[in-house]
């Protein structure tokens, strides 16, 4: 780092990690320098450094919220196939993706379909988005966060753990459906969405239509409850596709120049013997 003749740079040091400015700290010299040479005015010098503090502290920001939400690793946008999966709108998702208006409204995201539709992906996909647009997410299997949370609950902790997952805009519960029938796990996550309700937003993914939700909720009622909580202001995106993992081996099998198809008789009865229990609930 290049110094400009006639300044203290040991104070200037020391008084630049008092003000907390640890990226002009590093580059001060560099920039005077070349202000120096360019003849920049004062507030061109000013201006440049503050903005050079301002991108780090984003940067260091974003590597910070990216290592706390434990997203997947590779699943991004850019490699989810959108065409594989026409009844998800790419326009869609990328402008939730901004995260401004339904995150600010505590709305939910809920992801339908058959395993291996890639609900886990665009789930991951757009978490990652989002926390590089400056949002807080976390991303959880739906059993792991549910155990967590019942640990917390026989420590009498429950009330502080909800609480600490406020400082998340978005949670992600993948694989909803797996959490088993019991009534200490059901009415934790119970309590979990409740907490969160037009507060805080959720994005879950599940394998299973409303219409089969009594298998995690033992409660007719409860499940009712939790469903109204969860699909009001929520957008929901049915991907009732064939699964991407059948489909490749299909194609290996088939040979080039065979297309896969994406959507399977049984998905498509399955997803008419539920449709009006979708349709009474969105």
């Amino acid at each position: 780092m290049s110094t400009p003749p006639m300044i203290d740079a040991q104070r200037l040091s020391l008084m630049l990690n008092e003000l907390r400015l640890p990226a002009i700290k590093h580059m001060w010299g560099d920039f005077a320098a070349r202000a120096d040479k360019e003849g920049w005015p004062a507030a061109r010098l000013l201006a440049a450094l503050a903005e050079h503090e301002i991108a780090e502290r984003d940067r260091r920001r974003t590597e910070r919220h990216l290592a706390e939400a434990k997203l997947p690793a590779g699943k991004t946008l850019d490699t989810f196939a959108f065409d594989a999966v026409p009844m998800v709108s790419k326009a869609q998702v990328m402008a939730m993706c901004a995260g401004d208006g339904w995150l600010e409204q505590g709305a939910n995201l809920i992801l339908f379909g058959p395993p291996g539709g890639g609900k886990t992906h665009l789930a991951a996909a757009i978490g990652l988005a989002l926390v590089e647009n400056g949002w807080r997410v976390l991303f959880a299997r739906t059993s792991d966060l549910v155990q967590r949370l019942q640990v917390a609950r026989r420590e009498l902790a429950l009330e502080s753990a909800l609480t600490r997952l406020d400082k998340y805009h978005l949670l992600v519960l993948d694989d909803f459906a797996y959490v088993s029938r019991d009534q200490a796990e059901t009415s934790v996550l119970f309590e979990l969405i409740s907490a969160r309700y037009e507060r805080r937003s959720m994005l879950i993914t599940a394998n299973q239509p409303f219409g089969e939700w009594n298998s995690i909720f033992p409660d007719p009622a409860m499940t009712l409850a939790a469903v109204d909580r969860l699909v009001h202001h929520a957008t929901i995106f049915e991907m009732n596709v064939e699964s991407y993992r059948r489909r490749t081996a299909q194609a290996r099998r088939s040979g080039p120049g065979r297309p896969a198809s994406f959507t399977t008789p049984k998905v498509l009865e399955a997803v008419r013997d539920n449709q009006s229990l979708t349709q009474k609930f969105m």
